[in-house]
């Protein structure tokens, strides 16, 4: 029998994949990750074994997610369009590279997903996977012919899993597509496909509402070190947090009970299509909020342009799906000569939705508090300051005076 190793979540697509390609032929081993998702591993497993899967993998995968995709992705700002932090985006490459391995390892000449042929998923995973394996083959049930004619949507799959006895928690009622890792929950789908339709209160899984969030303010302090959070410590109550997945862990703790991380958005996908997402991603924001606060204080001004020009194009590439590119290696090397002496203290508070930065400190401070100062005479001859106007308005006046030649001003 041909073998395939398929990407498996527990959900209505997958397993009714597991089941398609038993019914095609093939041996289905399952590889399940672990990326924070909250969800019963062993139940998906046993479920996976009852449709038919001959070997199920559960990989645990969520600290190298934290120390290798998140905060890598947080040195560089990366927010696609203005306002997604990247969260489904950032798990896939991950996900394909663990997925990629097994297949070595069970010498499976196939791998397999369920993202659609409309969205970004698809081309994420399927990137990765050439570009880690370029010799591997991949069923994608979605663009393949006979599984289309077979599946034309949610509803025809919701029937084929109850004429097989697979049991799920989709209803044709409520059909949200869910996507959770540690960085977030994505909601699509469903009657989240009509733009002007607020979605139900009852449907976020995070966040508390904000109005709801406790009426006090929290106070917490971030410490970084080259660009990457080191520490936090909650003023209130002295909790401190140093390894990388409990810190963030603690980060979304923080932000669910205090609603913060909620947007609702139209994105544009890769394959051009607009589509509407809600997401949730409580402990990113806040740490996008402290990086880059503490860069305010650390980093050059030229190189903070510099590097504020390749954060759209980074976080492009990661929603794109070219996480292993060489083209991301370039932008990585110079993300992270960016961040080498980004390193100090942000104290936030956080209240009802809201991340408020209160101050920070730093080693490295570029801040020369006698040079700011209106207060203080020094720094450097402010009568200086004149000749420096003088110069940059060269061009203006040039400018103006053509314009009233040309009677144009």
């Amino acid at each position: 029998m041909k073998k395939v190793v398929l990407a498996y979540s527990g959900g209505l697509d997958t397993s009714c994949i597991l089941k398609w390609l038993i019914d095609e032929g093939f041996e289905v081993i399952a590889y399940l990750a672990d990326v924070g998702q909250r969800e019963d591993f062993e139940e998906a497993r046993q479920k996976a074994l009852n449709i038919g899967a001959t070997r199920v993998y559960i990989e645990d995968l969520k600290e190298e997610f934290v120390t290798d995709y998140i905060f890598p992705a947080f040195s560089a700002n990366a927010l696609y369009e203005g306002r997604y932090l990247l969260g489904t985006s950032l798990a896939r490459p991950l996900i394909a590279k663990r997925h990629i391995e097994i297949a070595s390892k069970e010498n499976a000449e196939y791998v397999s997903h369920g993202s659609t042929g409309k969205g970004n998923d698809q081309v994420r995973f399927e990137l990765s996977y050439y570009a880690l394996n370029p010799k591997i083959k991949i069923i994608s049930p979605w663009k393949n012919k006979d599984f289309l004619v077979k599946f034309k949507g949610r509803t025809d799959l919701i029937n084929y899993a109850k004429e097989n006895n697979i049991p799920l928690s989709v209803t044709l009622e409520k059909p949200y597509s869910i996507d959770e890792n540690l960085l977030h929950i994505s909601f699509e789908s469903g009657i989240l496909e009509d733009p002007a339709i607020q979605p139900h209160r009852d449907m976020f899984k995070f966040t508390v509402d904000p109005k709801d969030a406790p009426d006090r303010e929290t106070r917490i302090e971030i410490h970084f070190k080259d660009g990457i959070p080191i520490k936090i410590v909650n003023l209130e109550d002295g909790t401190i947090k140093t390894k990388p997945l409990e810190l963030f862990t603690y980060l979304n703790e923080l932000g669910r009970e205090n609603g913060i991380g909620r947007v609702d958005i139209v994105e544009n996908r890769f394959v051009g299509i607009k589509s509407r997402g809600v997401y949730e991603t409580p402990g990113g924001t806040i740490l996008r909020a402290a990086h880059m606060d503490i860069e305010g204080i650390a980093m050059d001004r030229e190189v903070m342009r510099l590097r504020d020009m390749l954060s759209p194009k980074f976080s492009e590439l990661v929603y794109y799906g070219f996480w292993f590119s060489p083209e991301m290696e370039f932008l990585m090397a110079a993300i992270r000569k960016s961040q080498e002496i980004i390193d100090g203290v942000v104290y936030l508070k956080l209240y009802k939705g809201n991340v408020i930065v209160t101050g920070r400190t730093s080693p490295s401070s570029l801040y020369d508090h006698d040079l700011s100062s209106m207060n203080i005479e020094g720094g450097f001859d402010q009568t200086d300051s004149e000749g420096f106007i003088k110069i940059n308005a060269i061009r203006l006046m040039a400018h103006n005076a053509i314009m009233k030649r040309m009677g144009k001003g």
